[in-house]
């Protein structure tokens, strides 16, 4: 395929063109692109050109793909002398038909830049949704091991126990429960191994890896996201009022996302928490997949497994992954997870408020 219709550079001369075209005799500079889309904290101008760049483009994330729908949705935009963004309640009908359609033109060279699937986001219509491998391969589901200093507070955990039960030394057994059954539905032709993260044999790394729980006890998941690099940290200093929350990073920003938590009485009541679902090509064998459900409490890891399973939400949180995600080679999204008297309500995706961050990486 020559460069002239290579799908990423289709997309990059779309924004070029946007930039330099979509108003006549109007050329918006890249300065002042970076500015409108960035308002009190302007984009870098080597960021805007990245996205243009006829030899190598970088694909914008789809939050700035958003933002260009509603800049050059209006000519508005340009009122007052400073290019900037309108809010969307102070847009007019047309105005947002004019948005809704240039935001669907674009996630639809975005999706062709992005390029043919190397990590699952769902099969085809009528399968089993996002744990559907396609490939009889061996999947490996991981939690953490229960600390010892816990382990010693419960019976049947000691390996020499006649009655010893070894699923009582997993963590996160709410959302091991809820996804193997779901896992083995959706692969029957593969094997489902269960380790904890202390377990994990070599050839364990090199098969479909889903790891469950955070990275203060699951030392898979932390490794994992530090070879995968992703624009995510979870920081759990459970010893200060503020230490338990995911930072978030994108165009040099950062953002922090915490669980909420309310005082009764003598003890604390978890109302939300946070987690993170995120996808990539395995690090350790690039033909598999690793997957990631972590919360900063196990409220959060159950929520993050149960949309991508509850049959009520699944549908359509998959049908949102492929179509925002389909075809990157790593994907991800911060949810929220509301939990009510105890029990973590499943997320929907597809609203707004349940989403604090998701971010994509094309295929190399």
């Amino acid at each position: 395929m020559g460069s002239e219709h290579d799908p990423a550079q289709v997309f990059a001369r779309r924004l070029r063109a946007l930039r330099r075209e979509h108003w006549p005799g109007v050329a918006i500079t890249q300065a002042q692109l970076a500015k409108a889309l960035g308002g009190d904290r302007p984009l870098s101008v080597p960021l805007v050109s990245s996205w243009e760049s006829t030899g190598r483009p970088t694909i914008p994330p789809i939050p700035r793909i958003e933002a260009y729908a509603a800049f050059f949705a209006t000519p508005r935009s340009l009122e007052g002398g400073t290019p900037h963004l309108l809010d969307p309640a102070e847009m007019t009908d047309e105005e947002l038909l004019v948005k809704d359609d240039l935001l669907r033109e674009l996630m639809r060279l975005r999706n062709n830049a992005l390029g043919a699937g190397t990590v699952p986001a769902g099969g085809e219509a009528g399968d089993p949704g996002l744990w559907s491998f396609n490939d009889g391969r061996t999947i490996t589901l991981v939690c953490a091991q229960l600390p010892s200093e816990m382990l010693e507070q419960m019976p049947y955990t000691d390996p020499a126990d006649p009655d010893y039960i070894a699923l009582y030394t997993f963590s996160d057994l709410d959302a091991l429960f809820e996804l193997h059954g779901h896992v083995r539905a959706s692969n029957p032709a593969s094997q489902v191994n269960l380790r904890t993260a202390q377990q994990l044999l070599s050839d364990d790394y090199t098969t479909h890896l889903v790891l469950l729980g955070g990275v203060d006890w699951n030392v898979a998941t932390r490794s994992a996201v530090h070879r995968l690099d992703l624009p995510v940290k979870q920081v759990a200093d459970w010893g200060t009022p503020d230490g338990a929350y995911f930072e978030v990073h994108e165009d040099d920003r950062s953002q922090r996302f915490a669980p909420l938590l309310e005082q009764e009485e003598d003890r604390q009541i978890l109302r939300e928490d946070v987690a993170l679902f995120a996808r990539a090509v395995n690090p350790y064998n690039h033909k598999r997949t690793v997957t990631i459900c972590n919360g900063m409490y196990g409220s959060g890891t159950f929520g993050a497994v149960r949309a991508t399973t509850d049959a009520n939400f699944r549908d359509r949180n998959t049908a949102y992954i492929r179509e925002r995600f389909g075809g990157s080679e790593a994907f991800l999204v911060v949810t929220r997870v509301v939990v009510e008297n105890g029990a973590p309500l499943t997320p929907d995706w597809t609203l707004e408020e349940n989403r604090h961050f998701e971010w994509a990486h094309p295929r190399r």
